[in-house]
């Protein structure tokens, strides 16, 4: 495998929305990439073949495709699926390549995928992204764990990434981030079930007065209007982040009532947006709304309609 990481060929598992930006940054850098996503087998795939045909992404026909090919592997499921790809990647996987796990998994999970890797003469390398990606793109702020995460970090940068070693014990830089979920995806579930609750009494100007009153460096106008679109656009995989966040919380020995919370409004919206509740997928229009209560207003006229009143949920 070359020293400059500009030569090699980065694999991506999973070509959603972080697979793609990743995918157009590295190919905009001259980087070789390829990658493998589960939606390349059914109705899904033609918008993911004709973004990689776009921008000169070769796609995998598996996961052993793709390892056996690359330098350095990304690995962006979802949460429950890091250890089955770590499991799927991992018979093939080149000597010495690198495997740089995205996912939002607990800490025990992300060293059950080590095992994996790291068993099969890879190297694996923890990553934990602490925003949002979309608005950072590659820069977005990625944590480094496990033996080899400092040696992949300079790499890392060198490929366009915001990569820092958070420690070199497996399962800290997981840990920062499911403990900082706790927080931002339970303020987004809150946020959903506080504004639609006081959209549904009336009371929404003067429940937004207060929080601006308590909280005066929060915008919770646009706020709120931003956790509603991410929330009605990725409340499954953020459902499924939080339950591994609400595993993390059980590993250190508390009982993860928020979480577990946080888990049931993120998926129950996932729902709603799946049953076509607010528009159709994929569209562009769709969890773009600049007004919270155009969607807060979809939910509740929903409860009406099945008899529900004012319920949220």
């Amino acid at each position: 495998m070359s020293g400059d990481p500009k030569s090699w060929k980065v694999g991506l598992v999973g070509y959603g929305e972080v697979g793609r930006i990743l995918s157009e940054d590295l190919r905009k850098a001259g980087v070789a990439v390829a990658a493998f996503d589960i939606k390349l087998d059914d109705d899904r795939a033609a918008p993911l073949r004709e973004h990689a045909d776009g921008i000169g992404v070769q796609l995998a026909r598996s996961h052993a495709d793709l390892a056996g090919q690359a330098d350095l592997i990304v690995s962006a499921v979802t949460a429950s699926q890091a250890v089955p790809v770590a499991e799927a990647c991992a018979p093939a996987i080149r000597q010495g390549a690198w495997y740089l796990d995205f996912n939002s998994a607990s800490p025990g999970a992300k060293q059950r995928a080590a095992a994996l890797i790291d068993g099969a003469h890879g190297r694996y390398v923890e990553g934990a992204v602490m925003t949002s990606v979309p608005p950072h793109r590659i820069k977005v702020p990625l944590l480094l764990g496990g033996g080899g995460a400092r040696e992949l970090a300079s790499l890392l940068v060198t490929l366009g990434f915001d990569a820092k070693v958070s420690s070199e014990q497996l399962g800290v830089a997981s840990a920062v981030k499911m403990c900082r979920s706790i927080m931002i995806k339970g303020l987004e579930a809150m946020v959903i079930e506080s504004f639609t609750t006081a959209r549904a009494y009336g009371v929404e100007d003067a429940v937004l007065v207060s929080l601006k009153e308590t909280f005066p460096g929060i915008d919770w106008e646009k706020q709120g209007a931003y956790f509603f679109q991410r929330v009605i656009e990725h409340g499954r995989r953020r459902a499924e982040e939080v339950r591994e966040v609400a595993e993390t919380v059980r590993e250190a020995g508390l009982t993860p009532w928020s979480a577990q919370g946080t888990a049931e409004r993120q998926a129950w919206v996932a729902d709603l947006a799946d049953d076509g509740l607010f528009g159709v997928r994929g569209s562009k229009e769709f969890a773009r709304s600049a007004d919270w209560r155009t969607e807060a207003d979809r939910i509740l006229a929903m409860l009406k309609a099945e008899g529900k009143g004012g319920r949220v949920g």
